[in-house]
């Protein structure tokens, strides 16, 4: 039942996160090809934490672990992706994918350093006639109850690229963001973990909770 509410009724999903109704799981996605799918294990927890005390929603901060092709993920309105390395998605996985991003859930997907040549491909299949396009700076992602005038802020240094958003809309409507170069995901780990400035990871944690914000109202 969970499954063909969400399927069918996501805008209340969205509202049950932002009410004192009962509470809801960001889902971290498991996914086949060798991958670190498991690289950041503190980072959804203390992104719920975040919302919860500055959103005023009521997230569950034991977040699920989902596997791509499973219908549970259906249960989930938010997903996210991260690792340093391959994904690589079977016909049924890219399908589950499309059906749920097309009945209104959300991906994130975070570049922990390397995943970029493989997560492209992976959407490819996923979507073969859309691909990633920048997201501009004026999007409402980047103007929720955060104003980042300039687009992403830059976490982790990488490359020394600057970092970058991109985005897979459907019928105009943002479904996927990707942050490139950028390394919001390590952002939102524990202090100790890479011992970011406090400033950054502030940065991080209010992008992220801009992201959380746009997914769950539009």
């Amino acid at each position: 039942m969970r499954f063909k509410f969400f399927l069918y009724f996501p805008f209340l999903i969205a509202l049950m996160a932002f009410s004192n109704g009962s509470s809801i799981k960001l889902a971290l996605v498991k996914y086949q090809g060798g991958g670190d799918w498991y690289a950041n294990p503190t980072s959804l927890r203390n992104l719920s934490r975040f919302c919860n005390k500055n959103l005023d929603t009521d997230l569950d901060d034991n977040y699920a672990t989902v596997e791509i092709g499973s219908p549970d993920i259906f249960n989930y309105p938010f997903l996210h992706i991260t690792g340093h390395g391959n994904i690589v998605l079977s016909d049924s996985e890219a399908e589950n994918l499309r059906k749920y991003l097309n009945a209104g859930g959300f991906l994130h997907i975070s570049d922990n350093y390397g995943l970029d040549p493989y997560i492209r491909l992976a959407m490819k299949k996923v979507f073969p006639e859309n691909e990633f396009k920048e997201v501009p700076w004026n999007h409402p992602i980047y103007h929720q109850k955060y104003d980042f005038k300039t687009g992403l802020p830059k976490i982790h240094e990488h490359d020394g690229k600057p970092a970058q958003g991109f985005g897979i809309f459907i019928k105009g409507k943002l479904v996927c963001f990707y942050d490139y170069e950028c390394d919001l995901g390590d952002g939102w780990e524990d202090p100790d973990v890479h011992h970011d400035p406090e400033n950054i990871r502030m940065q991080a944690l209010k992008m992220g909770a801009n992201i959380v914000q746009y997914a769950f109202s539009n």
